[in-house]
């Protein structure tokens, strides 16, 4: 297996079986794992979340699992800078660095890079909004055309809030949205091995997340949540508790939903979250896709293996 100096991905919706994947691959490999995953950052997540066992952490070293409270916040530009250390200190001990995960944007701004955007000027937002008030969506939109016809021709001109912002973006820095956002910094720079795995079928993956959500039902997953609700510090905006199943949960805990509501609930937002993530991967460059269950999947990651990785992204 060609895998110095190499970084290797796994990428899926949830419950397609990412882990048990990565867990086979260190048996393999030495590997350390860091995971993609904005949820099991947060401290007492641990069965909504799927968070990798005691027993699973201690057998292959895990990062970026357990690094925050659920009343702060972490970033995609977080994620890069924290990922980009941590590559480096595994690959310096002689280590392959395993990213696992289902947070595509945090994959992005990994490989891609980030764009270094201004911050928002409150005085600047409240101007275009007295604007538009005064003159209509469509007249900014059609500013946005003269100024940065790219972005105003990928902004929707019913959509206000990105509209403004691209305006903004141009009159806080001097340039325009499309500039800014092709000038990008942080990218990993390293040969990547790429697999995502998910179910042939929709319908089987549908399944496994029922199944899945049933599961943490049958644990202590609403004790697990009751003890964040009874806190008092935190509130269904943060993004912690944004997260699917918590939220539902969070719901039924506060009188908005009966139980069998908050499962309904639970398994459609679950779902939704894996048809992003798939949307996310059908259009990603230089994959390696496997199947679930697929009984040649370690045979047919070791033929990936055995080729030079990529460069992030593919030329071809």
């Amino acid at each position: 297996m060609q895998t110095t100096n190499a970084v290797i991905t796994i990428y899926g919706p949830t419950a397609a079986g990412k882990t048990a994947l990565s867990l086979a691959l260190c048996d393999k490999l030495d590997c350390e794992i860091i995971s993609v995953d904005s949820a099991l950052i947060y401290r007492g997540m641990d069965i909504g979340t799927a968070k990798p066992t005691p027993e699973e952490q201690a057998k292959v070293p895990h990062h970026l699992i357990d690094i925050c409270d659920p009343s702060e916040t972490y970033s995609a530009a977080d994620f890069q800078r924290d990922a980009l250390r941590l590559i480096d200190d595994i690959q310096a001990r002689g280590k392959v660095p395993l990213l696992v995960g289902g947070t595509m944007l945090y994959f992005k701004a990994l490989l891609e890079g980030l764009s270094q955007l201004p911050e928002s000027d409150a005085s600047v937002r409240q101007k275009l909004t007295q604007e538009m008030e005064a003159s209509g969506l469509t007249a900014l939109h059609d500013r946005l055309k003269t100024v940065d016809p790219v972005s105003a021709k990928r902004i929707h001109p019913n959509d206000p809030q990105r509209t403004m912002r691209a305006l903004e973006v141009y009159e806080v820095s001097g340039k325009t949205l499309t500039e800014l956002t092709k000038e990008r910094f942080g990218q990993l720079n390293k040969p990547v091995y790429q697999f995502a795995i998910a179910p042939k079928e929709r319908s089987v993956l549908h399944q496994r997340i029922e199944q899945r959500f049933d599961q943490m039902l049958s644990e202590p997953f609403e004790d697990e949540v009751s003890k964040l609700f009874e806190r008092g510090d935190l509130h269904e905006d943060l993004p912690s508790i944004r997260s699917v199943g918590y939220r539902q949960m969070w719901q039924y805990l506060n009188g908005e939903l009966s139980y069998e509501e908050m499962r309904e609930r639970g398994i459609i937002a679950t779902r939704q979250l894996a048809k992003r993530q798939l949307t996310w991967l059908n259009g990603w460059p230089g994959v390696t896709w496997l199947e679930t269950d697929d009984p040649q999947m370690n045979d047919k990651v070791e033929a990936a293996l055995a080729q030079p990785a990529q460069k992030f992204p593919p030329k071809d």
